[in-house]
């Protein structure tokens, strides 16, 4: 943001601080006019032809930026992804504890990736892993939706599961 003396162009078009065009006239000139109401020439359309220079309060106006971008990060809500790691061979009381932790990542917002790791032999049986998800699936429905169904990459079998939306 250019203000005051860093503003190089010849001509710009000014702007009061209520809005009112006072027209085309040099950087000089306007700046010399800022100075006379005690306040800072800004350049806010560098982009425009000539380049739009607005006579305001610079400190004044670089706080109002700041408590906007504070307040819109404020609304924001950050989703994070949670890891839930299986493997074929689990035990049913195993993939109850494992459900449960699920539930309650899905229940505070967070996305849960669910992956069934195969080792040696498991790989030529990946079809219990599906299985083995789709149950997991099945046990979180009022939990989550399936966001990605199961995909086989590499050694691992991976399916993505999102919050129910109320």
């Amino acid at each position: 943001m250019q203000a005051n003396e860093e503003i190089r162009e010849k001509e710009v078009r000014v702007v009061t601080q209520d809005g009112e065009q006072l027209g085309i006239m040099s950087s000089d000139a306007a700046y010399e006019l800022a100075q006379k109401k005690g306040l800072d020439l800004v350049n806010i359309a560098p982009s425009a032809k000539p380049p739009v220079c607005k006579i305001m309060n610079l400190g004044k106006y670089k706080f109002e930026l700041q408590k906007r971008e504070k307040e819109s990060r404020k609304n924001q809500k950050t989703i994070n992804i949670k890891e839930i790691q299986l493997s074929p061979s689990i035990d049913t009381n195993d993939l109850n504890t494992k459900c449960r932790n699920a539930s309650k990542f899905l229940s505070k917002g967070d996305k849960v990736k669910v992956t069934v790791r195969f080792r040696g032999r498991e790989l030529a049986h990946t079809e219990i892993g599906e299985v083995l998800l789709k149950r997991f699936a099945e046990e979180l429905k009022e939990a989550g939706v399936v966001e990605r169904p199961a995909k086989l990459e590499g050694r691992n079998m991976t399916m993505f599961l999102a919050p129910v939306t109320q």
